[in-house]
């Protein structure tokens, strides 16, 4: 079995081709666009069908690439993003009971933001963190880390929620009007509105568009913020909220072996 593929890679009217693994950081391919080109890793933008690829991701957590796939570069402009770099950008430590991930922030982040990275980088459900910074719990998902006093190699200390009582005080479920977006090799990129329990798994998700023969009869993937949704977790799980838009590619998940 191959473990590497050739991808297509688009800038304004020129394409060339490159040769990436299944398992590849998205920032070695990076590296490579800018020993080829000259782009500096910072400069560029790597997407698919609109989907951004993150540089805390391998290839294989976007099994909408495969042999073939096109993949956008977009040049950022260097000198507002130098500026903004070396103003914000700042590397913290998120550290567990028995286990820490070294992280780049914004300082201008949410703290939201800051428990979808963490949920990236180490799969925990975000409705279980709690996060503390200097024995203070950072409770205001909507305020920027910088009002936290958050600089450079701060230390995160993240504490789970215990299950047996989340399930005591487990929210009423409440209903989501979501637009779902397809690809646009899939029914031309159409944008179809659906209502939803946000307790409704991937699966039920995916099995209601099938039965009301929304979508043909296929394997799908859905995404939701540049991630990849667990068909047998809810949308409440993945964070999913009212008017939120959630990406269909066909496809399945399969992780290659070495």
């Amino acid at each position: 079995m191959r473990n590497t593929m050739r991808v297509i890679i688009c800038m304004w009217e020129h394409e060339f081709f490159i040769e990436v693994g299944f398992q590849e950081p998205v920032i070695e391919i990076k590296r490579k666009i800018e020993q080829l080109l000259g782009v500096a890793i910072a400069a560029q933008s790597l997407t698919v069908s609109g989907i951004e690829l993150l540089d805390g991701l391998d290839m294989e957590d976007y099994p909408i690439v495969t042999e073939g796939t096109k993949i956008d570069l977009t040049i950022k402009s260097m000198e507002p993003l130098v500026n903004q770099y070396c103003s914000c950008k700042i590397q913290i430590v998120v550290k567990f009971s028995a286990r820490q991930h070294y992280i780049e922030v914004d300082k201008t982040e949410t703290v939201r933001s800051l428990k979808e990275k963490i949920h990236i980088v180490d799969g925990t459900p975000i409705r279980r963190m709690s996060l503390f910074i200097s024995g203070k719990e950072m409770e205001d998902d909507f305020r920027n880390l910088s009002e936290y006093g958050i600089c450079e190699f701060s230390e995160i200390h993240v504490f789970l929620k215990n299950v047996n009582r989340m399930k005591d005080i487990e929210p009423t479920s409440k209903s989501l009007s979501l637009v779902v977006q397809t690809s646009s090799s899939l029914l031309d990129g159409a944008s179809i509105p659906l209502e939803m329990i946000d307790s409704s798994t991937v699966n039920e998700l995916r099995q209601l568009l099938l039965s009301r023969k929304v979508l043909p009869m296929d394997d799908y993937l859905f995404i939701h913020r540049q991630r990849i949704m667990r068909d047998n977790c809810s949308l409440r799980w993945h964070g999913v909220e009212d008017g939120d838009i959630l990406y269909v590619f066909k496809g399945t998940i399969i992780r290659s072996e070495s």
